[in-house]
């Protein structure tokens, strides 16, 4: 299918597996290295974490070959594409940041970003919520 695959996978129920554990797993399933051609994001609250990839590799076939890993279905972990999103939120951001400092900030291709639709702002929580005008200015 021409659908574009997202660059970032999600594994779900990673407690069994410290993040060191983890970042060698996904080098020994992958061939990759971590930092260089991915990076691992842990997600503490909901017991995850993303890998999402530098080097471009077919995320679809690395999805199936963890399925059937021996070491993932023993920790009981499940891994699967993130799905793309237009929109993201950012947190902690400092008192009086403006709408506008945010959308050239997201649009700079040096921070992975690309067109901005829309920016919100949520002062009472330092967060904002960012809409791309597609989903390739989200990494």
């Amino acid at each position: 299918d021409s659908a574009e695959a997202s660059p970032s996978v999600v594994f779900e129920n990673i407690e069994r597996c410290s993040p060191t554990c983890l970042q060698m797993l996904l080098e020994n399933i992958s061939g990759l290295t971590v930092d260089a051609d991915f990076t691992v994001e842990l997600i503490p609250e909901i017991n995850a974490a993303v890998a999402t990839f530098i080097k471009s590799i077919d995320t679809k076939e690395f999805v199936k070959k963890c399925s059937q890993h021996k070491r993932v279905r023993e920790f009981k972990m499940t891994a699967r594409l993130l799905e793309l999103t237009q929109a993201i939120k950012a947190e902690n951001l400092p008192d009086h940041i403006s709408t506008d400092y945010l959308t050239v900030y997201f649009e700079n291709a040096r921070n992975g970003g690309g067109p901005v639709s829309d920016v919100q702002l949520f002062p009472e929580e330092d967060s904002a919520i960012i809409t791309f005008c597609d989903h390739k200015g989200n990494t």
